[in-house]
């Protein structure tokens, strides 16, 4: 199924950009990806940055784990129209799992493009656990960014430490692209605090069988709201504001922090803007408290978080531009089993 697919719709095979790619599971996405991104481009000279957001890293469990279109969106949230940031999938089209593998199906698919691994500095520790780590500073130049915490601690950790001999300095960052691996760069700067663990941690947790309103953790939104009634009042809400093309997907069993997320259009930046706010506050007039918005700044895309319900309101432009519906069906599709190639009959030889 996916072995036909573009892995990065809309660049050229023979593309000779430089690009950083920046994978992992952006669970969620945040201001510490944007950061790295910021100073990649001008740091390392780049001419784009690739969000590869993973359908399932294979160093962390899925619990918890958001919807592979959930992540995507909240990436393009962040990003928003970003020229030089490009958000996708791309292991779904390669058929890849591994980082190593996927740098590797890349480089197949745009050879003469001049790819560095972009990554946090906190990372570094972590890269022995990554498979095929030595081989992979032998496949891909990597710029590691500093964190807060991480800056001499990063650097004595085993890998960096096992390509101390190729590490150039930062002074020379900007010629890393164009360097044949192994070779790797720190880049000390600005630290950025944001944490995907972090935010996931100060999340509403979900109230479980046998837990009182009490024993939870609650902020705003109140995730104790009974979901189909939650939906049914969001349907409501969104027909009343006549918004167009609603979509409803079912996440139940799927994502750890909502049960369905749903998609409606409105025919300009205005009606956006007021389909989103009127459902605000027709949750809080109904007892869901104050409910997050964001992106009423453009109105191109909203998002409201009403809990274990997630409304995405776009105009119809960046609808089909941003596919949320086709992301979640290759999400769906990939996660299948493939069924079984049916064994060919065996030919019989005719008697001479």
């Amino acid at each position: 199924m996916t072995a036909a697919l573009h892995p990065m719709p809309g660049v050229p095979r023979d593309t000779a950009r430089r690009i950083g790619l920046l994978g992992g599971s952006f669970n969620p996405a945040h201001e510490g990806h944007l950061h790295i991104s910021l100073e990649a481009l001008k740091r390392l000279g780049l001419d784009e940055v690739w969000w590869l957001v993973s359908p399932q890293n294979p160093l962390k469990a899925g619990d918890g784990m958001e919807p592979l279109a959930t992540r995507v969106a909240r990436a393009h949230q962040i990003v928003g129209l970003h020229p030089r940031i490009r958000i996708d999938a791309p292991e779904l089209a390669l058929g890849t799992r591994y980082t190593l593998d996927t740098v590797r199906a890349l480089r197949r698919t745009y050879p003469r493009a001049r790819f560095v691994w972009l990554m946090g500095a906190d990372i570094l520790p972590q890269l022995v656990d990554w498979r095929g780590w030595r081989e992979l500073f032998e496949a891909i130049p990597l710029a590691a960014f500093a964190r807060p915490g991480w800056g001499y601690p990063a650097l004595v950790a085993p890998a960096p430490r096992a390509f101390a001999d190729h590490r150039i300095m930062a002074d020379a960052a900007r010629s890393l692209a164009d360097r044949p691996p192994p070779a790797w760069c720190f880049l000390p700067g600005r630290l950025d605090s944001h944490s995907a663990t972090a935010i996931r941690a100060a999340r509403p947790r979900r109230k479980t069988k046998g837990q009182t309103i009490k024993d939870t953790i609650r902020t705003l939104p109140d995730r104790s709201k009974d979901a189909a009634a939650l939906l049914a009042l969001v349907r409501r809400s969104l027909d009343e504001d006549k918004a167009e093309d609603v979509v409803v997907i079912d996440l139940k069993g799927k994502s750890a922090f909502a049960d369905y997320m749903v998609i409606a259009s409105g025919r300009s930046n205005r009606q956006v803007v007021a389909i989103a706010e009127h459902l605000a506050d027709r949750l809080k007039q109904a007892g869901h408290g104050f409910t997050p918005v964001e992106g009423k700044q453009t109105g191109d895309w909203v998002l409201v978080d009403a809990g274990d319900v997630v409304v995405h309101v776009f105009r119809p432009e960046p609808r089909a531009f941003y596919a949320l519906e086709k992301m979640w069906a290759m999400e769906t599709e990939a996660a299948k089993p493939k069924a079984a190639r049916p064994a060919r009959p065996r030919r019989v030889k005719k008697p001479a």
